[in-house]
């Protein structure tokens, strides 16, 4: 072949080579800037569900917290009671569900004396209704609570008396079945206030009912 004809099919090759290298770059280039996209693409839908995670977890320990601060709330005589009743078989879930705390300002029983007054009656049909309207299948302990006057044997004696009274009363009044409620007498043990004062001796003169679901 003569020198000039070989010069020339080496600059054709070249020129090839050189073309196809320039297509190859610009399609990796393009492989590559859709790969970019497809992973900046699914950094921001990861971003976006680590966002909704922390949001679900930080309400997750806010209730997780509110149900603590409740929790708290509930009286020790409550969660006793709670105690008792799933020992003793009485109860479907074993929870809590609510304390009415019926104190001598609207019980107001004579001193040393468990029947109920009106006021005590109204406090208890109020109770019921509440018991109504939720229309759970519930059980209740019904706690007796006096202030720290007369021997100890007397005041456990006498919040059995206002507990039994007001057990009797539900079943009478609004048809609660004897056997979903039960009584207790803390007698003077349990107090909510100081009995060195009148008005914490009046506090102290209570009834409670504890319902259990």
């Amino acid at each position: 072949m003569h020198q000039s004809t070989r010069l020339w099919t080496v600059f054709a090759l070249s020129g090839a080579l050189l073309g196809s290298g320039c297509a190859t770059k610009k399609y990796v280039q393009g492989e590559v800037g859709s790969l970019r996209d497809q992973t900046d693409e699914h950094i921001k839908v990861l971003q976006s569900q680590v966002e909704h995670t922390q949001t679900d977890l930080a309400k997750t320990q806010g209730d997780l917290a509110a149900q603590g601060q409740v929790v708290k709330q509930v009286s020790k005589t409550a969660q006793e009671a709670l105690e008792r009743a799933v020992a003793a078989g009485k109860l479907a879930e074993g929870r809590f569900l609510f304390e009415t705390v019926l104190t001598d300002d609207k019980v107001r029983f004579a001193l040393n004396d468990a029947a109920l007054s009106e006021e005590a009656k109204s406090a208890l049909n109020e109770f019921a209704g509440q018991l109504k309207q939720s229309n759970e299948n519930v059980f209740i302990e019904i706690q007796g609570h006096t202030d720290s006057s007369g021997s100890e044997a007397t005041n456990m004696r006498l919040g059995e008396a206002r507990a039994e009274a007001a057990r009797r009363y539900l079943n009478a009044s609004a048809g609660i079945a004897l056997h979903r409620m039960s009584v207790i007498s803390y007698g003077e043990s349990a107090p909510m206030s100081d009995n060195g004062t009148r008005d914490g001796r009046r506090q102290n003169r209570r009834v409670a009912l504890v319902v259990l679901k």
